[in-house]
C-alpha cells in the first residue's frame, strides 16, 4: 500500500485541495482511492482596519504558502518523494466579499470579507429590485455599496472576484468562478447556469446614472460549473504556490469554488432532495431544490450546488457557545469539587443525559444568543435561561433545552422550507461539533427537522476535502458522468456513517419548545434592553 502511494506521487496520479477558511488555511492531497495522503494547515486571522474585516494579500500568500510547504513536507517525510507534480488541483474559500482590480491587476481597496455589514442600504435596493434576497455579505452588495457612497475607485474598476477567484486567476491567469461560488456573487440563471441576464441589465440601468466607464458583465468572471476545465497552473503560479520551485507549471485546475460548496461535496449532500448541516459557533442547513421557492424570504438565502442545481440556505449565527460556557461551568464545579475530568467524557456524559429528557425539556426555554440573530431579528444577544415554577427542571432537561435552544433559530428558517414550501428531503447530512458526541447531536437535530439525520467518519474531512474531490471529478469522470453519480460510485460507498430518525414523540415536544421559544421572544427583547 505504501509503495502504491508512492508511485502514485510519482507519477503524479494525485490530487490536491487547497481551502482558505475564516481561520484556517488547509491544503490536502489525496490518492486515486480518494482518501487524504498528506495534509498541512495555517492558522490565521482577519483584521479590523478602517472599520473593515480584511486580510491582507501578504497574509493570504504566506498562508497558502506554508499550508502547501507542510503538506509536501509531511509527503517528503512518509514517502521518502518530493511532489513535483500532481493530477489537477482546485482552490476554495470562504464566499462572497469584495475584491476589485484596476486594469493593472491592482487591488483598488483593501480585501472586504464576508463579515462586514456595511451593505444595508445596497442589500435592500437590490433585494427590492430583483425581487430576490441579496444578503448584504454578497459580492453584488458591496459593490453597489461602493457606487452609492461614491468612493473614488469605482471609476477604476476592471475585474471584480471572490478570495477563491482571486487565487485561481493568479495561479492561471483565468478570470473565473464555479457556478457555486458565483451563485454568492450575483444571481444564477438556473437553466443557462450562468448571471441572470435579465437581472445584470437591470444592474446596468439602475448605475447608469453615475456615468460608470464600465458595465457589470465587462467586470464579473466567466461562470463555469463542476467537471469542466479552468485552465493551468502557470510558470509564475507554479513559483507563487511552492516556494522551493519543485512544483511544475501545467497542472489543470478545476473551477474555483465557495466554502458552501466544497461541504456539501464532501458530506455527498449534492443531489436534489438531500442536505447538509453544519452545526459549531453558527449552524446553517443547505438544501438542494426540487424548484425555485415561490417567493422571496429575509430568513432564506439562495445559491447553487457546484453543478448550478438551486440550493436554499438557513442560516442562524448562534449555535453552540451558550452550550458550551454552561459546560464549562460544570468543569468548574468538577475542579471545585477535587475532580478533574476529561472534557470529551464530560461533554458526552452531559451530552446523552440530555437524551433522558423530557421531550419538550419540562417546560424549561433558553436562549444561546451570544450575537444578534437574524433569522428572529436581533440586532445583539443576551444568553437567557428561563423556568417556571412548575417546570420540572432537573440535569437532563437543563441539557436537553441548551441543544434544543442551540437549533431554534435554524428551525425558524427550516421550517419556512419543510412546512411553507412543502420542500421534500430524504436525508440530511450533518457535520461539526454538535456531532461530536455519537447519537446525541444528531437525535435532537431529527426531531427539529422531522428529518433523518446522517454522519459519515469522512465528514471531519472538510472543504479541502471537499475541492480536492471536484478536482478529482474534473480530471476522472467518464463521458456524461455527473457528479452527483461519481460522488455516489467511486467516493462515498465504501466510506460507512450512522443514521438516526426522528422518533415521533421526540418531533412532537421540540415542536412544543418551539412554541415557547417563539412566545418568548420578548423576553429575550427585554433581556436585552435591561442588561445594557
Amino acid at each position: 500500500m505504501r509503495m502504491d502511494v508512492k508511485n502514485a506521487i510519482q507519477n503524479g496520479n494525485t490530487v490536491l485541495g487547497i481551502e482558505l477558511g475564516s481561520t484556517r488555511i488547509k491544503a490536502v492531497l489525496i490518492g486515486e482511492d480518494h482518501a487524504p495522503i498528506a495534509s498541512g494547515s495555517h492558522d490565521w486571522e482577519n483584521s479590523y482596519v478602517n472599520n473593515i474585516w480584511t486580510y491582507s494579500l501578504e497574509d493570504i500568500w504566506k498562508g497558502i504558502q506554508d499550508s502547501y510547504q507542510k503538506m509536501a513536507e509531511e509527503v517528503k517525510k512518509q514517502y521518502g518523494v518530493t511532489i513535483q507534480t500532481v493530477g489537477a488541483i482546485g482552490f476554495s474559500a470562504m464566499m462572497h466579499g469584495y475584491m476589485a482590480f484596476d486594469k493593472d491587476g491592482e487591488l483598488l481597496v483593501p480585501f472586504r470579507t464576508w463579515r462586514n455589514n456595511i451593505t444595508e442600504q445596497a442589500s435592500k435596493t437590490l433585494t427590492e429590485l430583483f425581487n430576490y434576497q441579496i444578503p448584504q455579505r454578497w459580492s453584488i452588495a458591496h459593490l453597489y455599496q461602493a457606487i452609492l457612497n461614491q468612493e473614488e475607485h469605482i471609476t477604476d474598476i476592471s475585474f471584480q472576484t471572490t478570495l477563491a477567484g482571486y487565487i485561481h486567476w493568479k495561479l492561471t491567469g483565468e478570470k473565473v468562478l464555479g457556478v457555486g461560488e458565483a451563485s454568492g456573487v450575483f444571481p444564477i440563471d438556473l437553466n443557462t447556469k450562468n448571471y441572470n441576464q435579465t437581472m445584470i441589465k437591470q444592474f446596468n440601468e439602475l448605475i447608469a446614472p453615475h456615468h460608470l466607464p464600465w458595465k457589470l458583465e465587462d467586470v464579473l468572471p466567466k461562470v463555469l460549473v463542476a467537471g469542466e476545465s479552468a485552465g493551468v497552473l502557470t510558470e509564475e503560479g507554479a513559483r507563487l504556490l511552492d516556494v522551493t520551485g519543485e512544483l511544475k507549471a501545467g497542472i489543470p485546475l478545476c473551477p474555483p469554488e465557495g466554502d458552501a460548496g466544497t461541504g456539501m461535496v464532501a458530506t455527498n449532500s449534492v443531489a436534489k432532495r438531500t442536505g447538509n448541516v453544519s452545526a459549531g459557533t453558527s449552524v446553517f442547513a443547505m438544501v438542494v431544490l426540487e424548484k425555485e421557492l415561490s417567493k422571496v424570504y429575509s430568513e432564506i438565502d439562495l445559491v447553487t450546488t457546484p453543478t448550478g442545481n438551486l440550493v436554499a440556505m438557513a442560516h442562524s449565527n448562534n449555535c453552540s457557545s451558550d452550550l458550551n460556557a454552561w459546560v464549562g461551568l460544570f468543569e468548574e464545579f468538577s475542579k471545585a469539587m477535587g475532580m478533574d475530568v476529561d472534557m470529551n467524557k464530560l461533554y458526552g456524559t452531559l451530552y446523552n443525559l440530555a437524551l433522558q429528557g423530557d421531550p419538550d425539556c419540562g417546560g424549561l426555554l433558553a436562549y444561546g444568543y451570544l450575537s444578534g440573530e437574524h433569522i428572529t431579528h436581533f440586532e445583539e444577544g443576551r444568553p437567557l435561561f428561563v423556568r417556571s415554577s412548575d417546570s420540572h427542571f432537573n440535569l437532563a432537561n437543563f441539557m436537553r433545552v441548551h441543544l434544543y435552544t442551540a437549533l431554534g433559530a435554524l428551525k425558524i428558517g427550516m421550517d419556512i422550507l419543510l412546512k411553507q414550501e412543502e420542500v421534500e428531503l430524504d436525508v440530511i447530512l450533518g457535520h461539526g461539533g454538535l456531532f461530536k458526541t455519537k447519537g446525541v447531536g444528531q437525535n435532537i437535530m431529527a426531531a427539529a427537522l422531522n428529518v433523518p439525520v446522517s454522519v459519515m467518519e469522512t465528514a471531519g474531512e472538510g472543504g479541502a476535502w471537499g475541492i480536492a474531490l471536484l478536482a478529482s471529478y474534473m480530471k476522472n469522470k467518464s463521458n456524461h458522468e455527473t457528479l452527483e453519480a461519481y460522488l455516489s460510485q467511486h467516493v462515498f460507498s465504501a466510506r460507512s456513517g450512522m443514521t438516526v430518525s426522528p422518533v415521533p414523540k421526540d418531533v412532537e415536544g421540540f415542536e412544543r419548545f418551539m412554541k415557547r421559544y417563539t412566545n418568548g421572544l420578548e423576553i429575550e427583547r427585554a433581556a436585552i434592553s435591561n442588561l445594557k
